[in-house]
Order: C-alpha cells, then structure tokens, then sequence
C-alpha cells in the first residue's frame, strides 16, 4: 500500500535549502517586502509594482482599531488572566468572525458571485438591497459604529484608481453605497471591510481568503496590545462597567 502523505505545492524543504512558490527564502528577504511575500504565497506568482503597493495598503489599513474591537479586547483580556503572549493574540484572532474583520469574506462573495453574474450594475445593487431589506438583514460592509466615512476607504479607492484596479467590483460597491442611501435616508458608508472585499476581488483574489487579509493585518496590531497590557497595567484587570444585573430564577432549595 502506498504511504499516505500530506502534500502542498506552497513550500519546499530540503537540507539547508527553503522555497516558497520556487524562490529561495534568503532570496525573499533580501529583495521582497514583506506584503510581497503575502501576496507571493497567498497567489503562487510575484507581486507586480501595482499590486505590491496595493497589497501594503490593503495589510496596513487594518493593522488596528483602538482597544475597543472585541480583538483587541480579547487579547488584553486573556494576558490580563496571567496567560503567554501567543495565548493572548490566538484569543483576539478566535473573535475575528461575521460580526468582526468578517465582513470581507462575506461582501467579497457577494460582489464576485454578483459579476460573474453579468447585468447592470445598478440594477444588481437594488435586487441586493431589496432582498436583505425583505429578510431584515444588514448588507456586510456597509456602516460604521464610529465614521460617517470610513478614511481607510478613501485611501484604498484612490489608490486602487491610481493603480488600474478599479474594476467592476468597486463599481458595484459604490453602486450599492449609492443606492443604500437612497433608499434608507440615511448615509451607511462602505467601511474598510467592504473597501477591502471590493479591492481584493478586483485583483483576482478569491473570497474564500477574505477573513485572511484581516487576520494578517490585525495580528501585529493585537501583539502591540497584548504587549501593552503586560508591561503597562495590573493583572487580571476588569475592563469598563463591571456591574451586572441578575435576571435568573430565585433562590432555590433541595428537598
């Protein structure tokens, strides 16, 4: 029977040798960046000038939020608790969900899935709407809790402009900004997550890596306040209002 084994075509290790998609690794550092070496290994092919830029922009727009995100609340809560620094930053990625840094994933399946469908674009922007607004549901990408316009948004469209691309999956998420605010009333800005979502499929990435992108930008950011937490303030410290209200049963006994 043949031996089973796990097999990649990402990297190759021999003795004294390491390749990542074929180039050598001493070659990597000595001439890449790191945000090449990203879109190296998460696309199989050196990155050109453009998307070199348009990679760095995209992994620094995210790289943190304050301490208020639950990612970073996780983490400086869990070093808080007296554990290691990798058990602190794994606890801030394991927040990373729909809710949180997951908007990419699931804005860049909407934008791909609707223009590989074809159409107008106008005309695709108010089916979507409509259909979340029967199902009660909010759009991912859209609003922000804190900006009216999302700064890192700006940036990553100008850039994506200036770069050549800005494709049809901007195009759509501008549409549907455009079309939410017209049918809601009120301004609900494409957020960096959306931003990001409508870049990156504009460049060939395919949805699936979405929550990716977020998580390798956010982790220096969560190793910072991690860090932060340890060398700067008192163990197992209680973060904001600790008050509580119990709403449960009354007091019970056992017969």
């Amino acid at each position: 029977m043949e031996k089973e084994t796990w097999k990649t075509s990402i990297t190759q290790i021999k003795k004294g040798e390491i390749r990542v998609r074929g180039y050598d690794i001493t070659e990597l550092m000595e001439k890449l960046t790191f945000s090449q070496v990203v879109f190296l290994i998460l696309k199989g092919e050196l990155p050109n000038p453009k998307e070199s830029k348009m990679m760095e922009a995209i992994l620094v727009s995210s790289i943190d939020h304050g301490a208020t995100p639950p990612s970073s609340l996780a983490a400086r809560t869990v070093i808080s608790g007296g554990n290691p620094l990798n058990a602190s930053v794994a606890g801030g990625v394991l927040t990373i969900g729909d809710s949180h840094g997951g908007a990419i994933e699931q804005c860049a399946r909407i934008f791909q899935e609707m223009v590989k469908k074809g159409g107008k674009l106008s005309r695709s922007a108010a089916e979507l709407i409509n259909d979340y607004s029967s199902r009660k549901k909010r759009i991912p990408g859209y609003g922000h809790r804190l900006h009216e316009t999302d700064p890192r948004t700006v940036e990553l469209f100008k850039l994506a402009g200036k770069l050549g691309f800005s494709g049809r999956h901007i195009d759509l998420a501008k549409e549907i900004e455009k079309k939410l605010e017209e049918s809601s009333g009120r301004k609900l800005p494409l957020n960096v997550d959306g931003a990001i979502a409508a870049v990156i499929s504009d460049m060939g990435f395919d949805w699936r890596m979405g929550k990716g992108f977020f998580i390798i930008s956010r982790v220096p950011g969560l190793v910072a306040h991690a860090y932060e937490e340890l060398t700067r303030e008192k163990p197992m410290r209680r973060l904001g209002n600790t008050d509580f209200e119990y709403d449960g049963p009354g007091p019970k006994g056992i017969n």
